[in-house]
């Protein structure tokens, strides 16, 4: 029997040690790195215009960076850390007006205690659609 209370009491503590061992500490993820846009070429085009190739010139853009046409991210392609690409449709540039464009550096995940980064969007330019 004292067997048994020695187990059973082993046990308890064991239990009793082991909660609130779970669960890990979580770190924040730190700021990504804030892309800049200096230019745009073209920076303009006439409303009704055939599609055509965008092209965003700046600095500090990531591997897997996009450029956002009004808020929307596009099939990027990157040239260089400072140049990335896009094709914007005839349907975007249909009527005139302006398009915001941004330039979104994605965050990295962390790993099982949290960390990585967090996504970073670029000032915005304005495209003008004539």
């Amino acid at each position: 029997m004292k067997i048994a209370k020695t187990v059973l009491l082993a046990g308890l503590i064991a239990v009793g040690l082991a909660c609130g061992y779970g669960s890990h500490a979580s770190t924040p993820a730190a700021p990504g790195t804030m892309p800049n846009i200096a230019q745009l070429a073209p920076d303009n085009t006439n409303a009704g215009s055939a599609a055509f190739v965008l092209t965003v010139n700046g600095t500090n853009f990531a591997s897997n960076a996009k450029i956002n046409w009004n808020g929307t991210a596009q099939t990027t392609t990157l040239v260089s850390g400072s140049q990335l690409t896009t094709n914007i449709p005839a349907s975007a540039i249909a009527t005139a007006g302006t398009a915001a464009v941004t330039v979104t550096n994605p965050g990295t995940p962390g790993g099982i205690y949290g960390g990585g980064t967090l996504p970073e969007t670029s000032n915005s330019m304005t495209f003008t659609i004539n």
